[in-house]
């Protein structure tokens, strides 16, 4: 027979793992044996079945469970915080951090970023400047992930100066801050800096990850830099070893479409390792319809629509 001090770390435990692996299934039986065990009442087990169901977008189940917590720690705060950011219901997600607040709960490393993602979210800059003026305050100015946040939010929020601002003012970057800084000059129609930023990112010595090269990729294609953005497609696999996935596939159709080659985005998509999808299909249709290429237009109607059919009849 097992005591309550071996059982609680071991159900811990593969709660966790449900998390990590957003096994929502293996979840849910879980939950059901701690019920059967009588230990679901365990202030530990809960925060770690919010932090789960949280993790699995259940965000139903994370807030009952919750609202029963007695202990309710910064972390299960957090968690709550960081489901609802995680689905886009930003609002919720500033409710939470409001109670966080009320009930005098301390920040940690893992409350910011989720915070800063709810203000650019809602393009609130005003709430995001004061969540910043909390990050200086509580000492988080150093913390990378921190940081990368609050140039993401000065970004989607319109304020570039203050997004370069942030990004000059950080001791330590990462691939995830240039990535937000470039995306940040191409959200901008500022073509040729996000490009000019990305070369000083590979000057630097910082590598980058397959974010980095759509941000980079996108800007290319939003600015017209047919040229420079089939170097950087090329350079992924090249001198990266890097696989490009569907979404720089799609930036590559939509710059092509975009200056009328509609065949190469064609005869790239005929090569491309990965499964297109509707969206892909979509950006070279458009292109098709915008530069006028009847026939390319036909061969794709028919590979996207005669696939289903067959889909259908399967």
């Amino acid at each position: 027979m097992h005591s309550l001090q071996q059982i609680i770390p071991l159900y811990s435990s593969l709660i966790e793992s449900c998390s990590s692996t957003k096994n929502l299934k293996t979840l849910k039986k879980i939950h059901a044996q701690i019920v059967t065990m009588g230990i679901s009442y365990h202030d530990f087990i809960r925060a770690k079945l919010v932090s789960s169901y949280a993790a699995c977008s259940q965000m139903h189940e994370a807030a009952l469970i919750f609202s029963r917590t007695n202990h309710q720690s910064t972390f299960l705060y957090n968690s709550m915080i960081r489901g609802y950011a995680s689905l886009n219901l930003f609002l919720q997600a500033l409710s939470v951090y409001r109670h966080m607040l009320l009930a005098g709960k301390q920040h940690d490393h893992c409350t910011f970023p989720s915070v800063l993602k709810c203000c650019a979210g809602l393009s609130a800059l005003r709430l995001g400047c004061q969540v910043h003026q909390a990050v200086l305050i509580h000492g988080f100015s150093d913390d990378v992930a921190t940081s990368n946040a609050l140039v993401t939010m000065y970004s989607k929020c319109g304020d570039l100066r203050a997004a370069r601002q942030m990004f000059d003012e950080m001791t330590q970057r990462n691939s995830v801050t240039w990535s937000a800084l470039i995306a940040s000059y191409g959200m901008h129609g500022r073509s040729t800096e996000a490009v000019r930023l990305f070369e000083e990112m590979l000057d630097v010595g910082e590598l980058p990850d397959a974010v980095s090269f759509t941000t980079v990729l996108t800007a290319c294609s939003h600015g017209g830099l047919t040229e420079l953005g089939r170097r950087f497609f090329e350079m992924m696999e090249g001198k990266f070893g890097m696989r490009p996935g569907l979404e720089h596939y799609t930036c590559m159709v939509d710059m092509l479409g975009r200056v009328g080659h509609v065949e190469e985005a064609e005869a790239l998509i005929e090569r491309m390792e990965v499964e297109p999808d509707e969206a892909l299909w979509g950006a070279l249709l458009g292109a098709c319809r915008l530069h006028g290429k009847i026939e390319v237009a036909e061969r794709v109607a028919e590979k996207v629509y005669g696939r289903r059919l067959w889909l259908a009849t399967q």
